[in-house]
């Protein structure tokens, strides 16, 4: 069986590792001309490492990430703790891996070094793709046809090949941006802070936690806003993010003024489909459903999905795969989008005004912790068990 993917993320990075655990000979293309991955912090919670624990990189991510103990929510404007719900190794013993904080850059390190290098095509960007009854193919801005079985689209929120398969729609602006910055552990030590909170106020909230082993605080803003620009290397005006949170507990204030230098983009998605497949080709990742960050699960479903093609490759022949296909988003497209919506749902809640909105927030998500110890956003953990 032979497979290509397009797009060296994360979801497409573990597409490869994925499918080549499943027999097929994968060739990887990517447009940029060395592995590349920037940002800052990522959450993975348990439906992210098990399948780590599969492709066998667990401990290689463990050991550059950190392991909280708990999220605490709090009030914007005195830091008072509405709630906590466990983590560590509560949550590792009930369902079965690890909720790891990681900087985006070591995970994709970590799964970039698992591919074999002779899998790789750098600096090609494919332009077209195509199939018949057997056999699929892409082809490059070189002029190449190179063909496979299947064709795996993991291009990402502006994917080009699902824009091939299924007409053109936008990238849709969330109405949210967000600021971003990493602050080495020294600069804050003096600093009362929870090791992993999140911050509540009107229109906006603040999530910080700690990544490369407590080496480096992540700290995010997110602010409701009617435009940003969607990049993920533009600068915040120096003391925006200062601005945007006038009024918050000093503490949240402080750190944003350590900050320095400051990344501020636009928050955008892609509206469901009703499929993501065509015959031989798929989408996987943000290409099929990209999400808003705020249950911290956009890449832990890329991961997830690869995990479930793989299965569903692992015992197919040529000839089957359309059918195989079928199985994966079958199995994966009613949970991606749950967790999709439910994560637009969350941003909604997290902005409420202060008043009797947030007031009955507060109380269901104190409530919460007798029902169910780890929190609103446990809800995707077990759902993709592998």
């Amino acid at each position: 069986m032979r497979a290509i993917v397009v797009g060296a993320g994360i979801g497409g990075l573990a597409a490869t590792l994925g499918l080549g655990r499943a027999g097929c000979e994968v060739t990887l293309v990517e447009q940029a001309p060395r592995f590349t991955e920037i940002g800052a912090g990522i959450q993975l919670a348990p439906n992210a490492t098990r399948v780590l624990r599969r492709l066998g990189l667990l401990d290689a991510v463990d050991a550059r990430s950190t392991r909280p103990s708990r999220l605490s929510f709090r009030t914007w404007s005195d830091g008072a703790e509405i709630c906590h719900y466990a983590l560590g190794r509560e949550a590792e013993e009930a369902f079965g891996a690890p909720y790891l904080q990681v900087h985006r850059a070591d995970l994709h390190r970590a799964l970039a070094a698992a591919v074999p290098p002779d899998s790789v095509r750098l600096g090609t960007t494919v332009v077209g793709v195509g199939q018949d009854a057997g056999s699929a193919w892409a082809t490059t801005a070189g002029g190449e046809r190179l063909a496979a079985d299947l064709v795996v689209a993991a291009d990402g929120i502006r994917s080009s090949v699902r824009r091939w398969l299924f007409g053109a729609d936008e990238a849709l602006f969330s109405g949210t941006a967000a600021y971003r910055a990493l602050l080495p552990a020294e600069r804050v030590a003096d600093l009362d802070l929870p090791e992993y909170a999140l911050w509540l106020g009107p229109g906006r909230h603040f999530v910080h936690y700690w990544v490369r082993r407590g080496e480096l605080l992540n700290v995010v803003g997110v602010v409701g806003t009617d435009a940003a620009r969607e990049s993920w290397t533009a600068h915040a005006e120096p003391g925006e993010q200062l601005r945007a949170f006038d009024g918050w507990d000093p503490r949240v204030r402080d750190l944003l003024g350590r900050t320095g230098t400051v990344l501020r983009y636009g928050i955008h998605t892609r509206a469901p489909l009703a499929r993501w497949n065509t015959g031989r080709i798929t989408l996987l990742g943000d290409s099929a459903h990209a999400m808003v960050p705020f249950q911290a699960q956009g890449a832990a479903q890329a991961l997830v999905d690869a995990a479930v093609l793989g299965d569903c490759l692992a015992h197919a022949t040529p000839a089957g795969v359309p059918d195989a296909l079928d199985r994966y988003v079958r199995r994966r497209l009613a949970a991606a989008t749950r967790v999709q919506a439910a994560s637009a749902r969350a941003g909604e809640d997290y902005h409420l005004p202060d008043g009797p909105e947030a007031d009955a927030r507060n109380a269901r998500l104190a409530a919460r912790t007798a029902e169910n110890r780890f929190g609103p956003h446990a809800g995707a953990w077990g759902a993709d068990a592998l």
